[in-house]
């Protein structure tokens, strides 16, 4: 069968020859003639590409095939904006990289593209981890998305970009563009991130985004239905619907500018249907006649857009077509001059450390820093009494506090999510911080955790701080992508060039009594400790939450770290620890002059109590419940027991932990987790592998949801539990 290469060849030759070409479809539309050649080099540039990619992976130089032909009218979008617009692309916009890149001298998009797929060091924004469209200097920012993940990032920072709540970096009026399939329109996370922005404009906030589709009217193998993405698309409320089509070249360069200057004037959202034609199956490996018929595919080649260009050229006395086909035989030996070059000199990653590098470069002695910052205005912010002169705190006031400080110190942190601004959250945590700091740093967002964690996500691409919070522990498995894919994805992807920084707030873990059921008594945080690169603090008590918190929200700032920063719910206003009125689990807030003096590191583990005949390692609900067993064991047996809490669950403290058992002869992990996926087994882990001379075991909460009310008792970590586990160590 023809390819799609050979059909092109031949048709420019035949229109050469004499044949007609095809009539402009849309002859009354003025473009300007050097308008449309810089679409038709882009397109070009984008197809021969696309050529070399398969012949590099035929020597064995290339690792990816998802390719661009038949989207290469995308390029239309590229030349209606301006390259200071922030651009997240669908895996298949290789028109609009080449013409984003044409509008910045000194660009390279062959060399970028070629490298990106080889895995080659020079690939100028992975630095060789992934094939991605991304470049710091053409304001493209790399998306490893393939369905539509990337959405309420964009939405996020169209939203954020309109608030301009600190030194964006990008012009006043930006437009941030986002493409995405016709296949990927269906999934939840694009369909909560468009009716995000349309819940927006609807309230008249700024929404600056303009939503690309590019429909070629198949998902791998998978057909979109006939009409569908029409009317769902047509029918989003508060976003501007147009469509065009890419066998009209004219038409959609026109359209394409028109849209993108209402999104800039109106601060509106807008979706342009793209219409487009997919050439060359959905990746090398992918056998398109398993499931489309050899004539669909060739019926698809009349609608090639490259084609379409080079006849308006030649109706409009532009480019004869034989000056197209010279120019697009040009192009190919540009880029496989390049490509030829590269065989046996592509320089690759060496070696485990340089793969993870963006992920483990610390600025220890900066978020240091960072972390002893207090803001000015300290007295207005806390109403004439502050928290240090308040006597002693409970979990949700020291916290409470801490976020007060956090705002003053950090002038770009926006705090957000559900319930958190006039309610002041479900529990108190985030109360005064609206009046204190105004709506546009402590906002209520629509209820769910996609768009809070979008929002977060594009805030700090923006230039934001931002501290979302989870309303709950359980509510964060309907996202949790959004971290995993989205925000600890993104310094890994783009050699560190881009960050977004975030401290995630989550009320969670399990205890509470007569409330809740498992979404309200979740144990669950494996999801968030298998995420490479995220740190994970968990706050126990009051006298180091506000430490823990201003640690994470350094290493989101200094190294662009996302953090999660879980508060055990239990906790919250519990003031007891042995008796009734004991007072045990309060503490005074620290003044800022302390600060320096209380910082906890990320990796840095605290001994609660000493004791030289057992350890109890543990964290969260763990501690008060080991301390208590602790006070028992020496009661009962004379049994000096330590008490050591992790503080950090991810990256485990290993070294820390292992210095703090030191000299101990048996070691017991308190684990609330679960026996299966709980953290007990990463400690457990830890303590063989450095050779940790004592007796080891662990006793953890039972492989089991949390059921409502006493039932919760049978499957929960009981003190009871750790006692006797405890007792049988040291026996």
């Amino acid at each position: 069968m023809e390819t799609i290469d050979e059909h092109l060849v031949r048709q420019l030759s035949e229109w050469s020859a004499g044949a007609a070409a095809p009539a402009d479809p849309s002859p009354d539309v003025e473009v300007d003639a050097g308008l449309l050649l810089d679409y038709f080099d882009a397109q070009i540039q984008s197809r021969h590409l696309d050529l070399a990619l398969r012949w590099l992976q035929s020597k064995r130089e290339g690792f990816y095939t998802i390719g661009s032909s038949g989207h290469e009218s995308n390029a239309a979008v590229a030349l209606a904006l301006r390259p200071t617009d922030p651009a997240l692309l669908h895996y298949r916009s290789g028109g609009f990289y080449a013409a984003r890149a044409g509008q910045v001298p000194g660009s390279t998009p062959v060399t970028d593209v070629l490298h990106s797929a080889a895995a080659s060091r020079r690939d100028p924004i992975s630095g060789g981890r992934h094939k991605v469209f991304g470049h710091r200097a053409l304001n493209v920012i790399p998306q490893t998305s393939t369905i539509a993940s990337h959405l309420p990032r964009a939405m996020g920072m169209a939203f954020a970009l309109d608030r301009c709540l600190s030194d964006t970096g990008y012009p006043a009026d930006a437009v941030v563009v986002c493409s995405f399939g016709d296949a990927s329109a269906n999934h939840s996370t694009a369909a909560g991130a468009l009716n995000a922005v349309g819940w927006a404009a609807h309230q008249g906030l700024g929404m600056p985004v303009l939503f690309v589709c590019e429909d070629n009217g198949i998902g791998i193998s998978t057909r979109s239905p006939q009409g569908w993405v029409d009317r769902m698309l047509s029918a989003l409320p508060g976003l501007d619907y147009t469509a065009a089509d890419g066998t009209d070249p004219a038409r959609l360069l026109a359209v394409a500018g028109e849209v993108a200057d209402r999104v800039r004037a109106g601060r509106r959202p807008a979706v342009l249907h793209l219409r487009t034609v997919r050439f060359m199956g959905h990746a090398g490996s992918d056998a398109e006649l398993a499931y489309r018929s050899r004539s669909e595919i060739l019926a698809d080649y009349a609608r090639d857009p490259l084609l379409a260009t080079a006849a308006v050229l030649a109706r409009r006395g532009i480019l004869a077509p034989a000056e197209s086909l010279a120019r697009y035989e040009q192009a190919r030996k540009l880029v496989m001059d390049q490509a030829e070059a590269m065989l046996g000199r592509v320089e690759r990653l060496p070696d485990a450390a340089a793969v993870t590098g963006p992920l483990t470069e610390r600025r220890t002695d900066r978020v240091a820093a960072a972390a002893a910052r207090a803001g000015a205005g300290r007295e207005k912010v806390f109403g004439g009494r502050l928290p240090e002169s308040r006597g002693p705190l409970t979990l949700a006031q020291s916290v409470n506090a801490a976020l007060h400080d956090a705002l003053l110190a950090w002038p770009q942190a926006q705090v957000f999510g559900e319930d958190v601004a006039r309610k002041g959250g479900v529990y108190g945590a985030t109360r005064g911080l609206r009046k204190a700091f105004g709506a546009n740093r402590v906002f209520d967002t629509l209820l769910d955790e996609q768009t809070i964690l979008g929002v977060a996500l594009g805030g700090a691409l923006a230039g934001t701080l931002p501290i979302p919070e989870i309303q709950y522990l359980a509510y964060l498995h309907n996202a949790e992508d959004q971290l995993r894919g989205e925000a600890a994805s993104l310094r890994f992807f783009s050699d560190g060039q881009y960050g977004n920084g975030m401290v995630v707030r989550i009320a969670g873990l399990a205890y509470q009594k007569g409330f809740g059921g498992h979404f309200h008594n979740d144990n669950s945080v494996a999801v968030l400790r298998d995420i490479p690169g995220l740190a994970l603090a968990v706050a126990s008590h009051p006298a180091t939450a506000p430490a823990l918190l201003r640690q994470c929200l350094a290493l989101a700032e200094q190294e662009k770290r996302v953090c999660v920063f879980l508060e055990p719910i239990a906790l919250y206003h519990t003031r007891d620890l042995h008796t009734d009125g004991d007072g045990g689990w309060l503490a005074r807030y620290a003044p800022p002059d302390g600060w320096a003096d209380a910082e906890i590191p990320l990796g840095q583990v605290r001994t609660v109590r000493d004791g030289g005949d057992l350890a109890l390692v543990t964290f969260g609900n763990g501690v008060p419940m080991s301390l208590r067993v602790a006070e028992k064991l020496a009661a009962e047996r004379g049994a000096g027991t330590r008490v050591v809490d992790l503080q950090w669950l991810a990256p485990l403290p290993a070294a820390s932990m292992l210095a703090a058992l030191d000299g101990v002869p048996r070691v017991l992990v308190v684990d609330e987790t679960r026996a299966g996926g709980g953290v007990s087994e990463a400690v457990v882990a830890a303590l063989v592998d450095a050779g940790y001379p004592g007796r080891i075991s662990r006793v953890n909460s039972v492989d089991s949801y949390v059921p409502l009310g006493p039932a919760a008792d049978h499957v929960l970590l009981g003190e009871h539990d750790v006692l006797t586990a405890a007792r049988a160590l040291l026996d």
